[in-house]
């Protein structure tokens, strides 16, 4: 045989056997909203977990679907045509709530711990269970909800620092603030239903009001405020405790506070579940097992190289076992041990579950689908002295009428109404907003800083290495 057919052979059979041995792997199949290093770091440990444990290797596959509320209308979208199973495996991370509809609507298979397991995770946290008494669903990690700054860009702009969410709604804070869109993104979702839950539904829309008339624009996903902030785009943002926490350590914590209001915010679990019809079975439950075990819980809490930990990202989250806190003392900067706070807030997710769409689409069109319009009306309330009462603040519904509503959101046709109806009245509630679409030399002013100010961040973090 000439020698290039046989080296042309050589390779075809090579191929060959690489595609048999990978189609004889075991298989896992994830949709989840978390960033690139809690997959990275978990994927690679549970492929070395499971080859010592059953001496086979497992394809891992992450499904990009977006943010926490992308993936709950897909998932529902996906059952409606395929009942039986969607091809999804296990469903991680994305907060507690979506589980709630998720468990409601018979999307998840019931699968419990071993028992070893199972006693060393805590039964609650402020009030919130750890896991489903049927073992639907379990929390996975815990998730703090603040408020980051930038403390350079509130020296130079004589900007107070946050105390509590309604700081937010200051109008000094005009055009500093930045959010991204609940409608994507659980985690963002989750931080204004707890503004709701700490301040009430009328207060609360208050202060969501004046906050989004500061917001200078509503990005995607809930990961970017945190870098806008860091860089100058804005001087305040909602934020995870570990985005914030990343945040911190690359540009340090005298340029970057972090504060969880006192007694407004609470601990919430980011849960991990099977979805039903899962079809690898035995490797979801066996992934579930590695993620709520101590091997599990540690990766998201170790320092880079510690042993045992992350090795690429360090992940600096809360875990769900509370002895392990004291345990790897001196081997993690997660120093704080949540299980011991008293927060202040006992959060209701029963309530917020009922009604994650509807809360959605009320933010949606009252404040990102209206924000032009909203930023105008606030612009000229702040120059006449008002504050967001009654006008601006005013809401379609009750919050009564709301959770009435999510019995019904269900139904296109009523739900397309509602949204009409409640369009109508945001441009009735923002009169006049509109502008006349020319810039004022105040708003020049602002943006021209603005620009400045960030080129001038970027600038000082690229020579001291924070980018």
């Amino acid at each position: 045989m000439p020698i290039r057919a046989l080296l042309a052979f050589s390779i075809l059979s090579l191929l060959s056997f690489a595609t048999v041995a990978r189609a004889e792997n075991d298989r896992l199949v994830l949709v989840s909203p978390h960033w690139e290093g809690i997959r990275y770091e978990y994927e690679q440990a549970f492929k070395r977990h499971y080859r010592a444990q059953t001496g086979r290797d497992v394809d891992v596959e992450w499904l990009s679907i977006g943010g926490t509320s992308d993936i709950l209308r897909y998932l529902r979208s996906e059952y409606g045509k395929r009942p039986d199973g969607i091809g999804i495996d296990v469903f991680f991370g994305g907060g507690i709530d979506p589980y709630f509809q998720l468990a409601d609507l018979k999307l998840l298979h019931p699968y419990r711990l071993p028992d070893d397991l199972l006693n060393r995770v805590g039964k609650e946290i402020g009030g919130l269970p750890l896991y489903d008494p049927e073992y639907r669903w379990y929390g996975a990690a815990l998730s703090g909800f603040g408020i980051l700054y930038n403390r350079i860009v509130l020296r130079l702009l004589h900007l107070p620092e946050p105390k509590t969410w309604a700081d937010l709604g200051d109008p000094r804070l005009f055009s500093w603030v930045g959010s991204g869109d609940p409608r994507g993104s659980g985690a963002v979702h989750m931080a204004y239903e707890m503004v709701l839950q700490a301040y009430g539904w009328e207060k609360g829309w208050e202060v969501l009001t004046a906050m989004g008339g500061n917001v200078r624009n509503f990005v995607s996903g809930s990961g970017q405020t945190p870098k806008d902030v860091t860089v100058g785009e804005v001087a305040y943002g909602m934020s995870l405790d570990f985005y914030a926490a990343i945040q911190i350590a690359e540009a340090g914590a005298d340029k970057i506070g972090y504060v969880m209001p006192k007694g407004q915010t609470s601990v919430n679990p980011d849960a991990i579940a099977i979805l039903k019809g899962a079809p690898h079975l035995s490797v979801a439950e066996a992934f579930v097992q590695f993620v709520m075990s101590e091997a599990g819980q540690r990766l998201l809490m170790l320092r880079l190289g510690a042993p045992g930990g992350p090795v690429r990202y360090e992940l600096r989250r809360f875990c769900v076992i509370p002895d392990l806190y004291a345990r790897v003392a001196g081997m993690s900067d997660v120093t704080d041990n949540p299980f011991l706070w008293e927060t202040g807030l006992r959060y209701d997710s029963a309530k917020g579950a009922k009604r994650w769409n509807v809360l959605n689409d009320l933010i949606g069109v009252l404040l990102i689908d209206s924000h032009a319009q909203l930023s105008e009306a606030w612009k000229r309330q702040i120059r006449e002295g008002l504050s967001p009462e009654g006008g601006l603040a005013a809401m379609p519904v009750s919050e009564a009428e709301a959770l009435a509503l999510a019995d019904r959101w269900k139904d296109v046709e009523f739900r397309s109404r509602t949204l009409s109806a409640w369009t109508v009245f945001a441009r009735k509630k923002y009169g006049g907003a509109q502008g006349d679409g020319g810039m004022g030399w105040v708003d020049a002013l602002t943006l021209a800083f603005s620009a400045t100010l960030m080129v001038g961040m970027v600038v000082y973090m690229w020579k001291n290495r924070r980018l």
